[in-house]
C-alpha cells in the first residue's frame, strides 16, 4: 500500500467557496476541470453540492470530464464544457444536460444547417483579447443574434476569459472587460437573449469586482491558492491539499560519499539519510532536486541528490527520527508550513501546475 497520500480537506474547500460567494454575491460556476486541479473532481463537486448555497454551475474542460461528473449521480446542476462543440456529440450534450461552448462562425453556420435535433443549451465564448478561443468581440453581437434564431439552440450564457487578471498591471484586463461589457450592454439594449454573463476568473474575483456580471468562475482560489504573487489577498484562503508520506528507510553514509543518480550530492561529513517513497512519477519533479524541504515533526529537513522516479533521499543529519515517521511535503506542522508556492518558486511555475501534476498513483484521502 502506498505510504504517500494526498489529503484533501473538504472543510477548507467549502470555506474557500463560501468566502468567494460572500465577496461576489453572484452565481458561482465552480471550475473542477483537470480532476479539480488534482484534488479529485467528483468528490470535490459532491462536497460543494451538499451546501445550502451550492454552485449554480460546474465548469470542466472536456466532454469526458462532464460525462464523468454527470455519471456520479449526485451532480444535478448545469455543467459547462469549455471545449468547442462537437456536432456529432449533440445527442450526448442533450441526454446528459451538458452545455458545450460555441466559439466560431463556422460552428454557428453548421448548427443552422443541421436537421431538427433535441434542444441543447450552449454558452458562447467571446474573444476579447486572449486570442485562444472565442468569437471576435467586434462581430459577436451579430453572430449571437443569428444563433438566437436557431430553434434547436438555447443560449444559456455568454462568457470571456481574462489573460492578465492575475497581474498587478490590470490595463489589458480592463480593456478586455470594456470590450465584454460593451457587448453585454448592446445585447441587453436590443433584447437579445444571452443567458448569464460571466467573465471573472480567480484573479478577477480577487481584484476586479466590476467584472462579476451574473456569475463568477473560481478555479485555483477554490483550492486555496492565489493565482499569482501579484494579486491581492482580498479573500482569506485555506489550502485544500496536503501531501504526506512516511520515512521509509534510514541509512548512514560517510564523508565524501555520494547520494543518488548523477552524484549530485557529496557528503561533507558523516550523516544519516532517509528515503521517502515519492518521485517524479508521482509529480515531484526532477527540477526540485537538491532544493526541496520536508517536515518531520517540528523539524525541517533538506532533500539531497537527484529526485528519482519513485523515491527521494533526505539529509537527516544527526537527528533521532525513526523509520515510519510522518513526513509532510506540502502542508503544515505547528510552526512550519510548506505550500505549493514553495515548489512553484523553485520550478519557476505556479501552484496550478504543482497540484495538477500530482499523479493518480498517489491516493486521495478526503478529510
Amino acid at each position: 500500500m502506498n505510504s504517500t497520500i494526498a489529503e484533501i480537506n473538504l472543510r477548507n474547500l467549502t470555506h474557500n467557496y463560501n468566502s468567494i460567494r460572500r465577496k461576489t454575491k453572484t452565481k458561482v460556476m465552480a471550475v473542477v476541470k483537470a480532476d479539480a486541479y488534482g484534488h479529485g473532481m467528483v468528490k470535490c463537486a459532491e462536497a460543494l453540492s451538499k451546501l445550502k448555497s451550492k454552485p449554480e454551475y460546474y465548469g470542466v474542460a472536456l466532454l469526458e470530464e462532464a460525462i464523468e461528473l454527470r455519471n456520479s449521480k449526485k451532480i444535478a446542476e448545469p455543467i459547462l464544457c469549455f471545449a468547442p462543440i462537437q456536432l456529432d456529440q449533440i445527442p450526448i450534450y442533450s441526454k446528459k444536460q451538458i452545455s458545450p461552448t460555441i466559439c466560431t462562425i463556422k460552428q454557428i453556420e453548421q448548427l443552422s444547417k443541421l436537421k431538427k435535433h433535441k434542444i441543447i443549451k450552449v454558452h458562447v465564448k467571446i474573444n476579447t483579447g486572449m486570442n485562444r478561443l472565442g468569437l471576435p468581440h467586434e462581430i459577436a453581437f451579430e453572430q449571437i443574434s443569428r444563433l438566437n434564431k436557431n430553434p434547436n439552440i438555447i443560449i444559456d450564457g455568454v462568457y470571456t476569459h481574462f489573460a492578465t487578471s492575475d497581474e498587478k498591471d490590470k490595463s489589458f484586463a480592463n480593456l478586455q472587460l470594456k470590450r465584454f461589457a460593451t457587448l453585454i450592454n448592446r445585447l441587453k439594449k436590443n433584447k437579445v437573449n444571452y443567458g448569464v454573463a460571466h467573465a471573472a476568473n480567480s484573479g478577477a474575483i480577487l481584484d476586479m469586482p466590476q467584472s462579476y456580471f451574473d456569475m463568477v468562475r473560481p478555479g485555483i482560489v477554490l483550492y486555496g491558492y492565489y493565482p499569482s504573487l501579484e494579486t491581492s489577498e482580498s479573500i482569506k484562503l485555506k489550502p485544500v491539499l496536503s501531501l504526506v508520506s512516511k520515512l521509509s528507510t534510514i541509512n548512514k553514509i560517510a564523508k565524501d560519499e555520494s547520494v543518488g543518480y548523477g552524484r549530485l550530492f557529496i557528503s561533507k561529513g558523516n550523516l544519516k539519510t532517509g528515503t521517502i517513497p515519492i518521485g517524479y512519477a508521482d509529480g515531484l519533479l526532477r527540477g526540485l532536486s537538491n532544493k526541496l524541504k520536508v517536515l518531520i515533526g517540528e523539524s525541517v529537513f533538506e532533500q539531497i541528490g537527484r529526485v528519482s522516479m519513485d523515491r527521494i533521499i533526505i539529509n537527516l543529519g544527526n537527528s533521532n527520527v525513526k523509520e515510519g515517521s510522518k513526513v509532510i511535503l506540502i502542508g503544515k506542522s505547528k510552526k512550519n508550513v510548506i505550500t505549493a508556492w514553495d515548489w512553484s518558486i523553485i520550478l519557476d511555475t505556479i501552484p496550478y501546475e504543482i497540484t495538477c501534476s500530482i499523479s493518480k498513483r498517489i491516493p486521495r484521502k478526503y478529510v
